[in-house]
């Protein structure tokens, strides 16, 4: 569907539930918020499904648009949800009968009766962003700081490398009315807490580098977790503290040239990992009780970097690969945390 197609679809709609995607990040949940308060200014009944995986640190978000236990929607939308197996448990009356589904995520399974995808966008609030204005929508200063809340948290505050000029001059135009963008930038890329603090602590301390600097190993144990009591939203996209690193005194994704000055990798170089020589894939076999268990110590690719397990068995991680272990012994299931892709 085109972006027209979908705003006259909203615009038939009445009774809306729109359904976010597990372990919701910014990116839904600012969607999904806006596309509410877009829709009832149209005058139409429009509710957020609660979603038990939600991180405390959205809740203000949420405000007045979460469904009542009594709601009777007659229709759902997902937003930034790929597929109905990233729907979460509350979603699941209503994961066969999703009218419409907004994503940016050219993986989309296309489950929903309707479709809007577009891949080049950075984050689906620039879609979102969009329908409304196209259904004649007022952007309020309340809707703009959701959707510029989703676009912000989807690109890393602007400097992920899926971050366009389409994306800076939404950004602008939203902030145009007036919300606090200083707020929500502080709220989700300034502010830590202590636990969060000491475990980056640690994988700076006890973390190992090989390979001239080029390759490394950071460890976060599950004995470690105990001993800060520290929780999973204190380990939230903990694998890209170590992206912070530079290699070899040089910026991670600019080498040096003979020159001295910096080149860009080519497009395709940045999409996929970077094979280091020496290393090669792990071998695989299924547990009984099903997930992925791999063996010790050799390590293998996976999304950003290579990830494995040292002669003790505790997991490490490079580039984006960031994982708990169970106690050490011989090969064991590997525990990704939010910021990793199981390949």
């Amino acid at each position: 569907m085109t972006v027209q197609e979908t705003a006259s679809l909203l615009q038939s709609l009445d009774q809306v539930l729109i359904l976010t995607h597990k372990r919701p990040d910014g990116d839904t949940i600012g969607c999904a918020a806006a596309l509410c308060l877009g829709l009832r200014q149209l005058g139409k009944t429009a509710w957020v499904l609660p979603n038990e995986d939600a991180h405390g640190l959205f809740d203000p978000y949420f405000q007045g648009v979460l469904a009542p236990a009594d709601f009777q929607p007659q229709v759902a939308v997902s937003v930034d949800v790929a597929s109905q197996g990233m729907l979460p448990e509350s979603a699941a009356p209503w994961k066969d009968n999703i009218l419409l589904c907004i994503d940016h995520h050219g993986s989309n399974e296309g489950y929903a009766q309707h479709t809007l995808v577009d891949p080049a966008a950075a984050a689906c609030g620039e879609i979102i962003t969009k329908v409304l204005t196209q259904l004649g929508v007022t952007i309020t200063a309340p809707i703009a700081l959701l959707l510029y809340m989703a676009i912000a948290t989807d690109t890393g505050c602007f400097v992920y490398s899926n971050t366009t000029p389409e994306t800076h001059r939404i950004a602008a135009d939203l902030m145009e009315t007036g919300f606090d963008a200083q707020w929500v930038n502080k709220r989700h890329f300034r502010v830590k807490s202590l636990k969060r603090m000491q475990i980056e602590s640690r994988l700076v301390r006890d973390m190992d580098l090989e390979q001239n600097g080029s390759l490394v190993f950071a460890y976060v144990t599950l004995d470690m977790i105990r001993e800060l009591q520290a929780t999973e939203e204190d380990l939230e996209d903990i694998s890209s503290f170590i992206g912070l690193l530079e290699r070899g005194g040089q910026r991670r994704d600019r080498p040096a040239t003979e020159a001295g000055g910096v080149q860009d990798f080519p497009a395709h170089r940045r999409q996929e990992p970077e094979r280091l020589p020496g290393l090669r894939p792990l071998r695989r076999r299924r547990p009984p009780g099903g997930g992925r268990v791999h063996h010790p110590r050799h390590p293998r690719p996976v999304q950003g970097g290579y990830a494995g397990r040292d002669r003790a068995g505790a997991a490490w991680l490079t580039e984006s690969w960031s994982s708990t272990s169970p106690p050490a012994g011989p090969p064991t299931t590997w525990w990704p945390s939010s910021g990793a892709s199981c390949m």
